[in-house]
């Protein structure tokens, strides 16, 4: 169930900080997605996730 949150608050994040994340060039690799819905765009950064969870994994493993 942790895991379930820790992915939803990702979500958030990932949605509150897309237009700058999108200008370090996360967002835009392949396996993330852009959805348009009523005028509304929604963000599912799949790729970008578990890019940034492997990073900081390895973070975490040395110090």
């Amino acid at each position: 169930m942790r895991w379930l949150i820790v992915f939803l608050l990702a979500f958030v994040l990932f949605n509150g900080l897309a237009a700058w994340l999108r200008r370090i060039g996360l967002g835009r690799l392949p396996g993330d997605f852009t959805l348009r819905w009523r005028g509304r765009e929604f963000h599912v950064p799949l790729a970008s996730s578990v890019l940034l969870s492997v990073l900081v994994m390895l973070v975490g493993a040395f110090f």
